[in-house]
């Protein structure tokens, strides 16, 4: 056999290659001179609407076109993204033009606002069948649209309920608080400290690096889930601790420290780590919002504080009603966030899933392993866990808006949107188990002491209504 036998192989598929390669350029080259470049002014020359908005946009042709007779072309609007804004009528849509001068066109069309984004409006002339020689193809400069949102009604509405009862539920808090215990927490700050590390030494790391690996193309993005990630502890981890029997006392420690701190905490990160994130631009760090968000922790905790000092019987029905009133707010502001930044869902990605998921769920992770490293109790490590996972969005939320402009604050609002819809899921998660635990413990030990020969002697039994009370458990007298 030759041994060139393969290279004939590979001149002959070389000898085939050769003739296309040859057509499609001269196609390229066919295409490039017929669609030519086209110069027009657009009125107004920047357009920002809101969702839902239409406007009236007129065009005139900057390009003297001597040779060019309206009547030999058509006129279509062509868009690049119809979901963020289109031309009213129908696809496509045909303008009518008029000769504005002996060598220049104009015209006008409607554009209907659809959804958060920027869009490319371009104008092209096609020349009709038949008419014009050569039918040129000639295709304007693009005109940037910037689509933002509105504020609706039912965002104030959810912004004004949250907050209100929010503040009822932490006048609740300072009830249950045992102010003793809180007092020690803070002369021995251990649990504090470890959850200080882990809220703005781990979480501002952490939410840089998925950053950078999930949205390597998105500065926006990357400012987003970089904000959320430097942000305090949110007040729903309160909350979530009260519920699932961690240590209420430590948590509101933690989440006053953490608001606090955010004051010197935030500007520390935002500019140097954030600074690798945008370096162009204004990043305003909301000191208002926090101050405002830290009096609304401390006014309730103190009326709740009196009222456990001075009308104790008050005070111990706010506690009897507070593991309800917990629940039935955590899913008054799961369904409510989610009804009211709906709109948002048709921006999630894969990305903006897993960045979702994975800032507040390796917080939970985290703090839970740093303290049980730290040795501290299972009340503690709950609290320190769920302190650190769960982040005050709204903060970040508020960043992003002064700092970005709109559309971009809209759009990047996605991302700590879908860190607080994510963050329930395990905690709920969990205080299903917690309960489905507890009532299968009570029944194992009803049924243990109803089936245990050894304990029969040692039950009190007394007639109740015709049936025999055995540990705690009813009987049929028959079959005791």
């Amino acid at each position: 056999m030759c041994p060139l036998a393969p290279l004939h192989l590979i001149l002959v598929w070389l000898l085939l290659l050769c003739p296309l390669w040859f057509v499609s350029s001269v196609v390229a080259v066919h295409v490039a001179h017929s669609v030519k470049s086209w110069s027009v002014s657009f009125r107004p020359q920047t357009l920002k609407l809101n969702m839902y908005d239409t406007a009236q946009l007129n065009f005139t042709s900057e390009d003297d076109l001597p040779f060019y007779d309206p009547k030999d072309y058509q006129v279509t609007v062509e868009t690049s993204d119809p979901e963020i804004a289109e031309p009213i009528g129908e696809k496509p849509l045909f303008i009518k033009t008029e000769s504005l001068s002996r060598y220049k066109w104009g015209g006008s069309f409607n554009l209907s606002a659809n959804f958060l984004g920027y869009a490319n409006i371009r104008i092209k002339m096609v020349a009709r069948a038949g008419g014009a020689e050569g039918r040129y193809s000639m295709i304007s400069n693009p005109l940037r649209v910037a689509v933002s949102r509105k504020m609706r009604v039912i965002d104030h509405v959810f912004t004004s309920s949250v907050a209100i009862l929010v503040a009822v539920i932490f006048i609740n808090f300072g009830c249950a608080l045992d102010w003793p215990l809180v007092r020690k927490s803070l002369c021995r700050p251990i649990g504090p400290v470890i959850g200080f590390i882990s809220q703005f030494l781990f979480m501002p790391l952490i939410s840089f690096f998925l950053a950078k690996l999930l949205f390597p193309h998105s500065i926006a993005m990357q400012l987003g889930l970089f904000f959320t990630g430097v942000a305090p502890g949110g007040g729903a981890s309160n909350i979530w601790i009260y519920l699932l029997g961690g240590n209420l006392n430590l948590s509101i420690t933690m989440t006053a420290i953490s608001t606090f701190a955010a004051f010197f905490m935030i500007p520390f990160w935002t500019f140097t780590l954030g600074r690798l994130i945008f370096n162009e631009g204004n990043m305003t760090i909301p000191y208002s919002r926090i101050a405002s968000f830290a009096v609304a922790l401390v006014i309730p905790l103190s009326i709740g504080f009196l009222l456990q000092r001075k009308v104790p019987k008050v005070s111990k029905f706010l506690v009897g009603i507070l593991k309800h009133f917990s629940a039935c707010l955590i899913v008054f502001i799961i369904v409510f966030a989610t009804v009211t930044n709906f709109y948002l869902f048709k921006l999630f990605s894969w990305q903006i899933l897993v960045a979702g998921l994975g800032l507040p769920w390796l917080g939970y992770l985290f703090g839970y392993i740093f303290a049980t490293v730290c040795r501290q109790s299972s009340e503690d490590r709950l609290a320190i866990s769920i302190e650190t996972g769960i982040q005050n969005t709204g903060i970040a939320i508020f960043m992003l808006r002064f700092s970005l402009g709109q559309p971009e604050a809209d759009l990047t609002t996605v991302v700590p949107v879908a860190v607080a819809i994510m963050t329930p899921f395990p905690l709920l998660g969990w205080y299903l188990c917690h309960k489905l635990q507890k009532r299968y413990k009570k029944q194992e030990k009803c049924m243990s002491a109803l089936s245990g020969e050894d304990h029969l002697n040692n039950c009190s039994e007394q007639p109740l209504n015709g049936h025999i009370k055995h540990n705690g458990c009813l009987k049929d007298p028959e079959k005791f």
